[in-house]
C-alpha cells in the first residue's frame, strides 16, 4: 500500500456548488488545486463540506481524508489516499 498523499488547496467557500477550478501555484512553485465550496465559512461548514466534495469526487470514504493544515483559512493541506491522488483532476 502506498503511503498518503498530502495536496494543498485554496478554497473558496459560499460558491453556488462544490467544484474543482483548476490549479495555480504558491509562491514556492508548487501546485495548489482551486476548489469553490457551497458552504459558508462557518462553524466548520466548508471544512466538512470540502471534506464531503473529495470523498465523493475521488470516489474514498470521508474517512480517509485528513485536514492537515488550514482549519481557519482558506489555504488548506489536506492527506488523501495515494489511490485517490490519481483521481484529481489533471494539471494543465
Amino acid at each position: 500500500m502506498s503511503p498518503p498523499t498530502q495536496l494543498a488547496l485554496r478554497v473558496s467557500p459560499n460558491a453556488r456548488k462544490s467544484e474543482f477550478v483548476g490549479w495555480t501555484a504558491d509562491e514556492k512553485g508548487r501546485p495548489v488545486l482551486l476548489v469553490k465550496l457551497a458552504a459558508p465559512p462557518v462553524d466548520g461548514k466548508a471544512n466538512e463540506e470540502l471534506v464531503r466534495f473529495l470523498a465523493e469526487e475521488l470516489e474514498v470514504p470521508k474517512g480517509s481524508i485528513n485536514l492537515l493544515r488550514g482549519a481557519g483559512g482558506r489555504q488548506k493541506m489536506v492527506e488523501l489516499p495515494a489511490e485517490a491522488a490519481d483521481r484529481l483532476p489533471r494539471q494543465s
